[in-house]
């Protein structure tokens, strides 16, 4: 197991513990921190999170729920292993979405809304200059949910939240061991921004298939780390 971090300070609220250890467990397990097949205990998680059980209980059954964890008998908690094809799965989900939020939204976004999304590149370009991996790939996912908010259809906001988690981390070892592909992955953004404000629609809508084709060939390289 990863050796111990500073843990935050906690609120008594039975409600926010649950909360914090559900918050907390899920990102040791998209961050690949608890790989997949990692075995531990209900016992063993409370410890590193210095928490009760009752709370670490409640974020276990909320991520098995997700698809993350799975409880099983005589042996505890195990971290769920994605195979490639759930994977691809996952982003040609994705790959049949987005384009049509992109062709729906190309010249139809605020001054607001485009300030958003200019941030987010400049946290992104930051990021990537400083090689910060968890900044990269969440501001990465983030690009895509805001545009995705802007659209407004409640429905594609909750498929793309719940893909992201299950491909979180895997895009996070693919940036680990393609560290280039942070840079390109910038770029292919702006490229996809500058269709959105120019209402370009068609070419918005073909450039994030292609950057998300891009993501999907680096699978199978990731599947024998």
């Amino acid at each position: 197991m990863s050796q111990s971090r500073p843990v935050m300070q906690r609120t008594s609220s039975p409600l926010s513990l649950k909360e914090q250890a559900y918050g907390d467990l899920k990102r040791l397990i998209l961050s690949g921190e608890l790989p997949a097949g990692t075995v531990l205990s209900v016992r063993q998680l409370a410890t590193q999170l210095e928490m009760s059980r009752t709370p670490v209980h409640a974020a276990i059954e909320r991520l098995e729920a997700d698809g993350l964890v799975t409880l099983a008998p005589q042996q505890g908690v195990v971290v769920c292993e994605l195979s490639i094809q759930d994977i691809a799965n996952h982003y040609e989900i994705r790959q049949a979405l987005e384009p049509y939020v992109m062709r729906r939204m190309a010249g139809k976004l605020s001054p607001e809304q485009i300030a958003l999304l200019r941030d987010n590149q400049a946290r992104n370009k930051a990021a990537v200059r400083e090689q910060r991996i968890d900044d990269l790939v969440k501001i990465d996912a983030d690009f895509h949910q805001l545009i995705c908010h802007f659209f407004g259809n409640d429905e594609i906001i909750d498929v793309m939240q719940r893909l992201s988690d299950k491909v979180y981390h895997v895009i996070y070892r693919i940036t680990q061991k393609y560290p280039q592909r942070a840079s390109e992955s910038f770029d292919e953004h702006q490229a996809i921004l500058d269709a959105l404000e120019s209402g370009e629609a068609e070419k918005a809508s073909q450039l994030v298939y292609d950057h998300l084709e891009d993501g999907l060939r680096r699978f199978r390289p990731v599947d024998s780390l």
